[in-house]
């Protein structure tokens, strides 16, 4: 395996299987790998002819008072997970080489950005659809492989791939979850072994809200409540948001006469943990 560090020996690398007819699969990542990342890699070795991840903790996507300064940076064992699952090239660049000074271009979102996690972290998805851009820009990727449990940020990629024409397939590969439920995530090993018991109580009320629709319950409002009901039964959880929406627009749904996705947020302390789980009637 390769680790490349700088955006012009990337692209001559890049450039070269390209011409050569080689597809791509890439796994943007921003590090502390875990299981989840290592079933997205996997499927791209699967399908790919070669396999990019990339390892940059992206500065634009982190407002003021996150966590980005303490963002966990493990790029030992990072390598050693890539080196292991086959992984032709890490691409690790600095923020210096991927924002260089008098850079003015972003990508803007629009109305996918504006709720749930959005509303949350404002800027948020801008700085996400930038660095992303970016990446596949260097990379070019035939495909790109994402986690479905930031349901959001895949629907945004989706529509920027498509919007701007980018050239790339984005695949949305399911959730890998512990033992007990909790989503995988970097931000998880940030969780003390008392907020860890209590993690689960997210994907716990997600699943309560998914029984209550194939129950026959169709207004989101009351799916809504009884996820929340889960999650008060936990004191010291915050709930940031818990709603039932239009998978395509994240739109609430107040009437449920279709699939929907359940999206949740909530707060353990100062660790935040999202999840979601698609529901087909």
């Amino acid at each position: 395996m390769r680790i490349i560090r700088s955006v012009p020996a990337m692209t001559v690398w890049t450039s070269g299987l390209r011409r050569e007819g080689v597809g791509i699969g890439f796994v943007p990542t921003m590090g502390a790998l875990h299981e989840g990342h290592r079933s997205l890699i996997r499927k791209a070795r699967l399908a790919c002819d070669a396999v990019v991840v990339s390892l940059f903790v992206n500065p634009t996507q982190f407002g003021p008072g996150e966590d980005y300064a303490t963002y966990p940076r493990t790029l030992k064992d990072d390598a050693a997970l890539c080196r292991a699952a086959g992984v032709d090239v890490l691409f690790a660049p600095s923020a210096a080489a991927m924002y260089p000074a008098g850079a003015h271009v972003s990508v803007t979102v629009g109305n996918l950005a504006q709720r749930w996690e959005g509303m949350i972290r404002p800027g948020h998805f801008d700085g996400v659809a930038t660095v992303v851009t970016k990446l596949f820009s260097i990379v070019r990727p035939d495909r790109a492989y994402f986690g479905q449990k930031d349901f959001q940020q895949s629907v945004i990629v989706r529509r920027l791939a498509e919007d701007l024409s980018l050239g790339v397939k984005i695949l949305v590969c399911p959730t890998v979850r512990e033992a007990d439920g909790l989503a995988m995530s970097s931000r998880n090993r940030y969780l003390t072994p008392v907020q860890r018991r209590v993690a689960p109580v997210l994907h716990e009320a997600l699943q309560a809200g998914r029984t209550a629709i194939l129950r026959g319950i169709r207004f989101g409002a009351q799916v809504a409540r009884a996820m929340q009901r889960v999650v008060e039964q936990e004191p010291g959880v915050t709930v940031d948001y818990l709603a039932c929406c239009d998978p395509r627009t994240l739109e609430p749904l107040a009437r449920i006469t279709k699939p929907a996705v359940l999206l949740g947020a909530i707060q353990l302390g100062r660790v935040r943990l999202i999840d979601n789980l698609l529901v087909r009637l």
